[in-house]
């Protein structure tokens, strides 16, 4: 029989929360919790989870006692799958197996039924339902031994009620379903945490369990004069159970590994079966890796003056006071917001001041106001539009990291618009794009030059010749405002492609950046000039004459290669004029055997006519001249086929040694 520990309810009643007391947020779904609390002597300490919080809890818990007491044990409500947990009871509960298929497992159990006002006792002998019939619907049916002797055989739909006599049996039959029941239930899971100190002590325990992702916004404050202002707010989500209560609460900037590692739920090996076990190869061992002690960073920038149009307190619960302020008034003013570390590649905002957000609640938290270094000017990287976007070139001077968001961009007191930004490290440097600039436009147009020879090698009857096509982008920016303006230029990187005539500001994974002062009123035109330079090869073989005469008087070619160039056109000529030869050989030959063949067919036919000897003779003679010809071109062929062979021999000898 299965053992549960029945105990439990007694040692929830005597075990104590502990409070949230510090909460750490990540940007990869994880938090980091810390609760710590009071307890009293002999007390243990509870802490509350769901069932898919446990993984992380049992992989990242840690505890400390203070007070010089020793953590005794850990305890936590345990889950055992259910198809193994079921898999030792004698008997199977399917979600469509009928009664009668259960009772048939239980052959030789002992069972009492109420069978109307009978009560019928007796030993399972069998169990089986039987098919419905034209007469009779479908019936379950149990077979019993009684105590009697007799067999009887009992349909179960007469049965108002029935029990075992086995109590082991029936405690085992309550102990499934309630194994079934509980698999569906979304109770907490708790852990205890016992302790062997007999007085009063403090307990504190850290862990990791699943939590929403913080996010961040910003608003860029630029006024006319004086470096713009960047205020950072973090929006965080409690959908914990628990209220934290003047909590310390950081909110990390990075994505550290994470996992889930299946350790809540017991699993089980099957052994294979063996008789003497052969030496085994030692296991791999894993050895952590070394970490390497961070530089200091450097020291924050100065916070921004306090500003008008209300004063925000860091925490969850913040109260605004609007004041009366001009359009040109400064926009924001927020207090002490967070305090920032450097925490490996990881960065930190701790939050200056306790923060109270309730279960269920969100709140929005200020982690930064500080002056940064920025200059507005126009980018065009959409050329699918004729219009550039009015952007800021960011330089983070904060001395922080700034988390990706999005950023609320206010101009002379003004909403000018909204945008994108990734994480930034402190030091880097981003553009952002708030609003389309209609004020100024700009067009592109392409020209191709036909590409020239740079060089020509040759190695091994190959022939390569390295090309150089140039191509040209022109665009024209016309500055339609009466004022200057700075124009970014996104140039798309192109493979193979290298600048000939400008220089880029900068350089992107996929874009060059060019700068270019904008007169007003006026129209500029930027050429960006590009080449590529790449090779062809072609086989010396396959190469005529007057194609080789091309490479011959191109000015890239060498002095030795054009003379080796030159022997084998020559030779190439040779073999050319051979050929010819041949061809004209083989021309008259098919000429003279088709002489010969209308020649023969003649006589032929002069020989069945009487008194046609003499032209017969004629035609003899004219063959007999014919063979003579046909011998001397079948020599002079034999002659020109040796001479065409030889001279293909040495061209290849020459090809094969061809290296310049």
């Amino acid at each position: 029989m299965r053992f549960f520990p029945t105990l439990l309810c007694a040692a929830v009643a005597c075990a104590a929360d502990l409070p949230v007391t510090q909460v750490t947020l990540y940007k990869h779904g994880i938090g980091f919790f810390e609760r710590a609390g009071s307890l009293a002597a002999g007390e243990s300490a509870r802490l509350d989870f769901t069932e898919k919080e446990m993984n992380d809890v049992l992989k990242s818990l840690t505890l400390t006692e203070r007070g010089g007491g020793k953590i005794s044990g850990l305890r936590y409500d345990s889950m055992d799958p259910l198809s193994h947990a079921l898999a030792s009871f004698p008997f199977k509960i399917g979600d469509s197996r009928p009664l009668a298929s259960m009772l048939d497992t239980l052959k030789g159990a002992r069972i009492e039924m109420q069978v109307g006002t009978e009560r019928v006792s007796g030993l399972v002998v069998g169990s089986r339902t039987v098919p419905a019939t034209a007469n009779q619907p479908e019936r379950e049916q149990v077979t019993l031994l009684l105590d009697s002797g007799d067999i009887r055989i009992i349909d179960l739909s007469a049965a108002s009620s029935i029990r075992f006599s086995d109590a082991q049996l029936q405690a085992q039959f309550r102990e499934y379903l309630s194994l079934v029941a509980g698999a569906r239930s979304k109770d907490k899971r708790s852990v205890y945490i016992d302790s062997t100190d007999a007085k009063q002590r403090e307990i504190v325990a850290t862990y990791t369990i699943p939590a929403a992702v913080w996010k961040s916004s910003y608003r860029l404050i630029m006024n006319a004069s004086g470096q713009p202002t960047l205020e950072g707010w973090a929006i965080v989500d409690n959908t914990t159970d628990d209220d934290w209560r003047n909590v310390r609460l950081s909110l990390v900037s990075g994505r550290p590994i994470s996992f889930i590692s299946q350790l809540y739920e017991p699993k089980y090996v099957e052994r294979p079966e063996a008789d003497l076990a052969d030496d085994l190869a030692a296991a791999p061992v894993i050895h952590a890796g070394a970490y390497k002690k961070e530089a200091a960073p450097p020291p924050p920038a100065p916070a921004a003056a306090p500003r008008l149009f209300g004063k925000l307190e860091s925490g969850a619960n913040m109260t605004v006071n609007a004041e009366a302020a001009s359009v040109n008034a400064s926009m924001s003013s927020i207090g002490r917001t967070a305090d920032a570390n450097e925490l490996g590649e990881l960065f930190e905002y701790r939050i200056a001041q306790p923060v109270t957000i309730r279960k269920n609640e969100s709140a929005m938290l200020p982690f930064l106001q500080q002056s940064i270094q920025s200059r507005k000017l126009l980018i065009w990287s959409d050329h699918g539009s004729e219009h550039p976007t009015n952007a800021a070139e960011l330089t983070n001077s904060t001395g922080k990291t700034l988390d990706g968001g999005p950023i609320t961009v206010y101009d002379s007191g003004a909403y000018a618009g909204e945008a994108l930004m990734e994480t930034v490290k402190s030091g880097d440097k981003r553009l952002i794009s708030y609003a389309v600039d209609l004020g100024t436009r700009v067009t592109s147009a392409f020209d191709r030059k036909n590409a020239i020879v740079r060089e020509i090698h040759a190695i091994r009857g190959m022939l390569i010749t390295k090309l150089a096509a140039e191509e040209t982008c022109t665009y024209t920016a016309y500055n339609v405002d009466q004022k200057p303006k700075t124009l970014i230029i996104e140039h798309e990187i192109r493979a193979d492609y290298s600048l000939l005539n400008q220089k880029p500001a900068e350089k992107t994974a996929k874009a060059y950046r060019f700068e270019i002062q904008l007169k007003p009123g006026a129209t500029q035109e930027f050429p960006v000039a590009e080449e590529r330079v790449f090779n062809e090869t072609v086989l010396l073989t396959n190469m005529t004459p007057d194609v080789l005469l091309a490479y011959i008087q191109n000015r890239s070619l060498s002095d030795a290669g054009r003379r080796e160039l030159q022997r084998i056109s020559a030779q190439k000529t040779q073999i050319a004029d051979t050929a010819r030869e041949l061809a004209d050989a083989q021309t008259q030959s098919n000429n003279l055997m088709s002489d010969e063949s209308r020649l023969r067919m003649n006589i032929t036919n002069l020989n069945a006519v009487s008194g046609q000897q003499q032209q017969v003779q004629n035609y003899a003679h004219q063959l007999e001249l014919i063979e003579q010809q046909l011998a001397t071109l079948r020599d002079r062929q034999a002659e020109l086929q040796k001479k065409q062979s030889a001279l293909q021999g040495e061209l290849n000898r020459m090809i094969e040694a061809l290296s310049f």
